[in-house]
């Protein structure tokens, strides 16, 4: 897509419907129409990251890609979802990442990370705490899938309040107390003792 060409939310809902439909080759379309909205969810969860992370946005939005391409049986509803999708899948290749850094580690001297700043909770954590708050976020789902959701749409995805509404089928003051409820429960998980 070249820069300052907008692509309407419709154009994108359409292929996605002829993805739904088994058409194969409007993915292929579908990629040069959002991919500077994924190549931004990519360098904001990459910011995130340590320094001198060997992933960059455009890789992992390549990586997002292949993965999704197989996808042809998830009921697209449309471009919200599809980011939203996206960024899970996002967070996903990168807490795989971790993992397989990790292991190669042994559990070495870890790197320091800035989890939500600005957003979150504003603290520095280690590559072994984005694991763990990766399994915050499994038991979370356990509890409350919908807030998962918030926090990855919200964290990860960089998706507005609105955007996830729409994705999730509430009201944007819904997102909001779930947004609230997802980070207090989060950070008791991660941080029992107040540190």
């Amino acid at each position: 897509m070249q820069q300052g060409e907008e692509t309407t939310t419709e154009e994108v809902t359409a292929l996605l419907r002829n993805v739904k439909n088994g058409d194969r080759e409007a993915f292929d379309q579908l990629l040069p129409k959002v991919y500077g909205e994924l190549r931004r969810v990519a360098e904001r969860q990459l910011w995130r990251e340590r320094q001198g992370h060997t992933l960059r946005a455009t890789a992992l939005v390549h990586e997002v890609y292949l993965k999704l391409v197989d996808q042809a049986q998830v009921e697209w509803q449309g471009r919200a979802h599809f980011l939203a999708v996206s960024a899970r899948a996002m967070r996903q290749i990168l807490i795989d990442h971790a993992r397989r850094k990790a292991a190669e580690k042994r559990g070495g001297d870890w790197e320091r990370a800035t989890l939500g700043a600005g957003e979150g909770f504003g603290v520095e954590m280690s590559m072994e705490d984005l694991l763990t708050l990766d399994q915050a976020l499994d038991d979370l789902e356990k509890l409350e899938p919908r807030l998962r959701q918030v926090v990855e749409y919200r964290f990860f995805g960089g998706m507005t309040e609105q955007q996830i509404a729409e994705v999730l089928g509430v009201t944007t003051r819904t997102v909001q107390r779930d947004w609230v409820k997802a980070r207090a429960w989060l950070y008791k998980e991660l941080y029992p003792k107040g540190a």
